[in-house]
């Protein structure tokens, strides 16, 4: 899917909807499928990682996603660290209905200063649980805060953006050369959006332990709609697989996780982003159906609450069970909305698989 190039020079690219997994002649017992990965020195169950967005993201949710055996990670530029007790603040988003008083609301919330010493209050929370965990900041704010994720013993600091490259420049403010910044940090570090081969190299190359690949679920659409940029989700996994293989060429065997982050809506998806080559993905929809979920009924990305250029779209979304029941099941819905685990389970036994890796060479067509 990667590089296929018509006539008039444009790459034609491929989302996850328009592809589909053939099952081998071989199936395989569930019993038999070992879904959990390693990233960096970190071992976990099953290959999922909760986005960090304040509708899914709380420091008891980060802590019962590890307990469950994912990766949670916590927003450090969200109400959790801009508010001591931001459950009022909660509550009064969950009463907006229009979605433009939600945003103004958003943006009025999100004015509020971080404080470092709520990001010590929050992440000393978690770290004392005893579950892998890691915590997010915007390539805007990592210099600052970054030396807190390094104190508190988070397992990973992730960088994210709608897209981020691995320098960027400007004429009056400090270049952020990812590079350097990674090799100053005592803490692996995942970064990402990325959405095509040579950023997902250079970013591989910068250190990372893992690239996200895509802007995130909330954004994508509005990403588009705002600024034009999207680069379809198979196509960008793809892309960024092929990288991560050239990368371990040329580094001498170091491999890094590619974290499919974007479009993932069901357990369908999450199987076939896998198919295309990621090791992971990063959910965020389905997680906001939880009943521990702090959106009550909403979903939305740091993009809702831009402060001067808005391109994400809050979600209203049905609270449908527990995050444990959403994670492993059972489930009580046919949507692949509820026991994400055990329905990619399901997919790689009845594909004739055993593990992610093999999994990750199963045959893909057009649909």
């Amino acid at each position: 899917m990667y590089g296929i190039t018509p006539d008039n020079g444009m790459e034609k690219a491929y989302d996850l909807s328009e592809v589909a997994i053939v099952p081998t002649k071989r199936a395989r017992d569930t019993v038999d499928v070992d879904l959990s990965w390693r990233i960096d020195a970190v071992s976990l169950d099953f290959p999922l990682i909760a986005a960090p967005m304040d509708s899914i993201m709380s420091p008891a949710t980060v802590i019962e996603m590890g307990r469950l055996g994912g990766l949670g990670v916590l927003n450090l530029e969200g109400l959790w660290t801009r508010y001591a007790d931001p459950s009022a603040q909660f509550d009064s988003l969950a009463k907006i209905t229009n979605e433009i008083d939600a945003v103004q609301a958003m943006q009025r919330l999100y004015a509020e200063p971080i404080k470092a010493e709520l990001i010590d209050q929050r992440l000393a929370e978690i770290h004392d649980a005893g579950v892998p965990f890691a915590a997010a900041l915007s390539p805007k704010t990592v210099r600052q805060f970054a030396g807190h994720v390094e104190k508190a013993g988070a397992d990973f600091l992730v960088i994210t953006g709608t897209s981020v490259s691995a320098q960027y420049v400007s004429e009056t403010r400090d270049a952020l050369d990812m590079k350097e910044l990674i090799h100053s940090l005592d803490v692996p570090v995942i970064v990402g959006g990325c959405v095509d081969y040579f950023t997902a190299l250079n970013l591989m190359r910068a250190g990372a332990v893992g690239i996200l690949v895509g802007f995130g679920g909330g954004a994508r659409q509005a990403t588009r709609d705002v600024l034009g940029i999207e680069v379809p989700m198979a196509s960008a996994i793809s892309a960024a697989a092929v990288a991560r293989s050239d990368y371990m060429d040329e580094s001498g065997g170091r491999y890094v996780a590619v974290i499919a982050d974007g479009g993932i809506t069901c357990s369908g998806d999450i199987a076939k982003a896998l198919a295309c080559g990621a090791d992971a993905a990063m959910v965020g929809v389905p997680l906001a159906r939880a009943t521990e979920a702090p959106g009550q009924g909403y979903h939305w990305g740091r993009e809702v609450w831009h402060p001067t250029l808005v391109r994400g779209l809050r979600q209203q979304v049905e609270t449908l069970a527990s995050l444990e029941e959403i994670l492993l099941g059972p489930s009580v819905v046919a949507d692949g909305s509820m026991n994400l685990v055990g329905a990619l389970r399901r997919t790689l036994a009845s594909t004739g698989y055993t593990t992610i890796k093999s999994f990750q060479k199963a045959k893909l067509i057009l649909v």
